[in-house]
């Protein structure tokens, strides 16, 4: 990859401040930084340039840490409301972003970069009071305390009523025991028959066998 050793005239985010040399890859030193006059090539001739750019970004640098710690007073004065729409449970519908927190504050007069607005723990879904991190200057982040409430009266949620009895719609599980004992009653088993004793011959008949022998 072939790289350029250009001399910034202007502060670029990632890269440098005016007054650095720096290597860059020669297709964005052609086709970005050389055309919109950010940077120079590195030459003897554009060498006497950087004492004067290192000046200038010394004034440039006192005039904005000036400029954020005027922020920072006036940050500490404002106080932030978000007025949401909430359902059942005060839960929100939607989120407040870093952009809407930047957007507040151009509503209170306070012009803040959304870039330079973070949220540390991403878009705010719940209510209450939250922090926002601003930063301000390369040595100064402000902590931006805000509240987020509900427009609406918040709904209590509704409890479920409890279950008695059998679920509608559903079967009671197989149970042995259970299917035994409401199992209808078995026949009772039939008794076993006997054959019945011969009858003892008259009294009679016996007397007169008797007579006749």
């Amino acid at each position: 990859m072939a790289l350029l050793e250009v001399l910034l005239l202007k502060p670029v985010e990632n890269l440098g401040a005016e007054g650095d040399q720096v290597k860059v890859r020669a297709g964005f030193a052609r086709n970005f930084l050389l055309p919109q006059k950010i940077a120079l090539p590195v030459s003897q001739a554009n060498r006497k340039h950087i004492e004067h750019l290192q000046k200038a970004r010394t004034q440039r640098e006192a005039r904005e840490l000036e400029v954020a710690q005027a922020e920072v007073g006036k940050l500490t004065d404002v106080k932030l409301v978000f007025a949401v729409k909430t359902g059942e449970g005060g839960k929100m519908f939607g989120a407040v972003t870093a952009a809407d927190v930047a957007a507040k504050l151009a509503e209170n007069g306070i012009e803040i970069d959304r870039k330079k607005v973070h949220l540390p723990h991403g878009s705010v879904k719940g209510l209450g009071v939250h922090i926002a991190h601003v930063k301000l200057h390369n040595t100064i982040t402000h902590e931006l305390e805000f509240e987020v409430i509900s427009e609406n009266p918040i709904e209590e949620p509704k409890e479920e009523p409890e279950e008695t009895g059998k679920r509608k719609g559903k079967k009671r599980p197989y149970r042995k025991d259970a299917d035994a004992e409401t199992a209808p009653d078995a026949p009772a088993p039939a008794a076993e028959s006997v054959p019945a004793e011969p009858a003892a011959a008259p009294e009679a008949t016996v007397a007169a066998a008797t007579a006749a022998a």
